[in-house]
Formats: C-alpha cells, structure tokens, sequence
C-alpha cells in the first residue's frame, strides 16, 4: 500500500486528542483499582452488589442470596468475600450468620476514579485514538 493513498487530516481537533487522564494513577491507585474493577468483572458479583443494595434495609445475608442467583451457598459466599477484599461490601456477623451491605461511598468513590481515569466531564467518558 502506498503512502499516497492515506489521507490525514488537514487539521487536528483539539478535542480529539485531548488527553485521557487528567492525571497518571500511581501504582498503588492502579492496583486498589484493578482489585476492584476485578471483583465487580463478573456477572454473579454485580447481581449480587444490586441484591444486597435492593435488600430490606441495604443488607442480607448469604441465605437471602442463593436462590435469587441461582447458585449455592459455598458460591455465593466465595463471591461475597472477594467483594467484601475489595472493599465493597461490609461483613458482620451476628450469631451463626453474616451480613452483608455496601460499604458507604464505595461505589461512588469507584465512579470518581473512573471518570478522573477517563477524563470524563459529563456522565460518559469516549476514548479515541483516532488521531
């Protein structure tokens, strides 16, 4: 293929290569955010954050959680302590049993790092590598 068949443009627009991040994370902000974005990576573990924020009172416990997802007990448990790792939920146990609720902020403390991650200004980030 030749060069002459290529067509750039005239002139770049400002915003298309704007940059992504207003600022570089550093490594520990990197590894706090790739532990949470791993654990909520996984369909199971996003019904079971909306279940438990749905729940009566913001909280449920592990027998609240397995019919509705449709997966047994050692499961869901396995998926609540990685969410509860990543600091997502809180875990307090009462008796024979754990409860379980969001941890205040926590979903939107990782929706603020998303959007300074992704330079958004509005409600949606677009990256573009375009130019």
């Amino acid at each position: 293929m030749s060069t002459e068949s290529l067509a750039y443009p005239s002139s770049v627009d400002g915003a298309c290569c704007a940059p992504l991040v207003r600022q570089a994370l550093t490594a520990d902000e990197a590894t706090d955010l790739a532990r949470t974005l791993k654990a909520i990576a996984d369909p199971a573990r996003l019904r079971l954050l909306s279940l438990v924020a749905a729940h009566e009172n913001g909280e449920a416990c592990v027998c609240d959680l397995t019919e509705p997802l449709g997966l047994s007990q050692p499961t869901v448990s396995h998926h609540l302590k990685v969410l509860v790792d990543a600091g997502l939920l809180s875990r307090d146990k009462r008796g024979v049993w754990a409860y379980f609720a969001l941890v205040p902020g926590a979903l939107d403390s990782l929706a603020a790092v998303l959007s300074t991650a992704g330079g958004a200004t509005g409600s949606s980030a677009t990256l573009s590598s375009s130019c």
